[in-house]
Formats: structure tokens, sequence, C-alpha cells
């Protein structure tokens, strides 16, 4: 080989090199742009995703935008975190008897088992997260973001309603919500005709009865001096669980292929009670999942803690009560579907969910996620039981589904739809 073509296969070798960066590059950049539009970030070499909920959540809505000081108020609030040094401190300081080594029983020895497996991934997760510097530039930046937002939004006041609570009481039949929707503009006659703008405003009982937002655009509404933004094409059905069986749709083919359920859990923890009721896990037995999915089948999203007692209860017992079977986990997620399971795409097990925690028991949205998974129906009917906010494009069902759509955790400047 002479001199020469030494030379030129150097050459081609470090335009190789430089065209692999630059494609490298590009493939980083094009994924940060779609995280920043979407909130959705997949992660390199793992089964791992970051979520941003606020961008999620953005999308449904066009007039408004969901405060990220409030949203991860429980992550970036000095007064949260010195709340829970002091209960940790606290914690600390009771005198407990120290655990003696013991043989594992059976429950603890397959609570190991899981967490043995879970380990890994959790750790290539953290990994591939890591090595996003393009991503952690922007979660870094995060904080700023919150604080130069908290000094900029406007104030409202906090007046705290219990749905729950009046939900009970005799009159919750009488409650009505006042939606006001927003001005549209309507040709008066001939095209030479000026627009006309006008405002529809409707009232309707609040519980017990199906809210619905049809239009296109997002509505604000009023419920006892304080006011709550209803994203577009959605709705909700507040009650408790005994009314459940008023959105059974009267035809199968009217079903639900995406159902997301987040149980309100038993739980000894006094601090948890204190921000949401629970229920005892036997209740949810009776959810009628098998009515409410479409004939075509459903994917079933399940959020559970990481007890094993639970576990154990949801697939021994739970899963054959609702008729669905095991499909994957995911962490923080874990999903089933239906009988028709030869109809769904199969889905990855063991896959990793990232994000910036909420507010107490506030999950990340997961629905778009979980939709490539779906059965192939156009448009795609979704709901979550036991909602505590809503989406566009959904039902929500529970006894608090307007909890983080109060008007508080939105900013407070509109922006122009």
């Amino acid at each position: 080989m002479g001199p020469a073509q030494q030379i030129l296969e150097n050459l081609s070798a470090q335009r190789k090199r430089r065209w692999a960066v630059k494609m490298a590059v590009a493939e980083t950049s094009d994924r940060l742009s779609a995280f920043l539009s979407s909130g959705i970030y997949r992660l390199e070499s793992s089964n791992a995703v970051f979520i941003d909920p606020v961008r999620v959540l953005n999308r449904s809505y066009s007039r408004f935008r969901v405060s990220p000081s409030m949203y991860y108020s429980r992550f970036f609030d000095s007064k949260h975190e010195d709340q829970e040094s002091r209960f940790s401190s606290n914690s600390r300081k009771r005198k407990r008897k120290e655990k003696q080594p013991h043989a594992l029983n059976e429950r603890e020895r397959s609570a190991d088992e899981r967490h043995q497996e879970a380990r890994p991934l959790l750790l290539k997760a953290h990994e591939s997260l890591l090595e996003a510097t393009d991503l952690l530039s922007v979660i870094c930046n995060l904080r700023n973001d919150v604080c130069s937002l908290t000094e900029s939004e406007e104030s409202l006041p906090i007046v705290e309603q219990s749905f729950v609570e009046l939900g009970r009481v005799w009159q919750a039949p009488l409650y009505e919500i006042i939606l006001h929707f927003h001005q549209h503009c309507k040709p008066s006659g001939d095209a030479s005709s000026p627009l006309i703008q006008y405002k529809e405003e409707r009232v309707i009982p609040i519980f017990n009865n199906l809210v619905v937002n049809e239009t296109s655009d997002n509505v604000e509404a009023e419920f006892l001096n304080s006011r709550y933004v209803i994203p577009r094409e959605s709705c909700f059905y507040m009650s408790d669980l005994r009314q459940i069986h008023n959105l059974i749709p009267a035809e199968s083919d009217c079903g639900f292929s995406l159902i997301v359920i987040d149980p309100p859990w038993e739980n000894k923890s006094a601090s948890q009670k204190l921000v949401y009721s629970t229920l005892p896990n036997r209740y949810f037995l009776s959810l009628p999942i098998k009515k409410l999915t479409h004939t075509e089948g459903a994917l079933i999203a399940l959020w559970v803690t990481n007890r094993e007692k639970l576990r154990g209860f949801v697939e021994k017992e739970l899963f054959p009560a609702w008729g669905v079977s095991y499909a994957a986990t995911f962490y923080w997620l874990k999903g089933m579907d239906s009988e028709y399971q030869s109809r769904l795409k199969p889905l990855q097990d063991n896959q990793v969910i990232i994000s910036i925690p909420g507010d107490y028991s506030r999950k990340p949205p997961i629905g778009e996620l979980l939709m490539e998974y779906v059965p192939e129906l156009k448009p795609a009917r979704c709901i979550e039981l036991f909602a505590r906010e809503m989406q566009a494009g959904w039902i929500s069902w529970g006894n608090e589904p307007l909890h983080f759509q109060e008007l508080r955790y939105f900013r407070g400047t509109r922006e122009k739809g």
C-alpha cells in the first residue's frame, strides 16, 4: 500500500468517525426535541423511559398550563423538605427493638426474589439516565424554571373542597357546577357581516352525573367559590363506588379499550390517610372491569405498591375476580390485559418509568405509553378509575376527579389558544 493510498484511507476513516458523531448528535437532538414537545424521553440501551408529567398534561390544554411549581411542590418546596426531615428525625428518635436475624418465611422470600429481579433493571435505568446528558441539562434547570415561575404567577386563595365529604351528605344531589365555555365566533348572515362572539354557560349537577366538555377547547368551571379547568374533549363522573355501574356501556362494542386504575389501597400510614381516604382491599373485587371492557379486548393498567401481601392479593384474588390475566410488570407500573390477549400487541416486560414525583398519590400520566399496546380501535376509548385529575379524551371516575383540576394548580397567566 502506497503512502498516498494510506493517507486517503485515513481521511476516509476520519470522515466516517465524524459522520458517526454527527449522526449520534442528530439522534440525541431529535430525541430531546421530541421530549420537549411530548414530555416523553426513551432512554437508550435500557427498558426505561423518562416522563415529565407537566409537559404531558399540558398537551390537554390550550389556554392554560399546568403550574410546575404546584405540580412539583412536594419535590422542590423547602417546607415539605423540612417537614419530611423532622418526621424522619423523630422516627429515628423512637426506640425500636433491634431485629434479630431470622429465617425468611415464604412471603419474605417472594419479596426478596422480586427485589433481586428488579434491582439490576432499576440500576440499568439509572445509568441510562445519567448518560442522557441532554436530558439531564433540562432536568437540572427545572428548579430554576420553577422558582422563576413561582415569582411570576399570581397567587390564588386556597379553598380546599372535600369532594368526598360533600358527596356523602344528603344535599349532594342538589350541588351544581357551572361550566363557562370559551367564546366562539360565528358569521352573522352573509360573508360580509361581522363575526359575533358569544359565551355559553351550563349549570348541571356535579355528583352522580356525567359532566362533559365535548368541545376542542378548555372549559372553566365554578363550584362553591372555587374555579376549575376541564380539559378539551373530556368528561368526569363524580360518585362513590356504588354508582360506578352507571358507566357500564349499554353495548359492549362501546366499551373501553384502555382502563387505568389507581385504587386507594388500604394503608396503615396515618399521614397517608390524612391526604386521601382509603378503602379495604376487598371492596375492589366488585369493580365491574369485565363489563367496562370493549368486545375487541382491553388493556388494564393497575397501580400497586411494593408490599408482597398486596401483590399476592392482586394476583390470586383480584385478577380472577376481574376476569383478567397478567401480562407484564412496569416499574412503577403494573399492567395486565383481559382474556382477549391474542388481539393485543405483546407488552415488553420489566420496563422502568422515571419521573420527578408530584404531590402525594399523584401518578405520572402513562396513557400515551400504553396506547401502542391497546387494540387498534379508532379512536381508543379510555377511562381512569379512582381518578384525581383529568386528561383530554378520557373519562375520569372517582369521588374526587377534580382534585388537581382546581385553578391554583395551573399558571395564573392564560396562554392564548
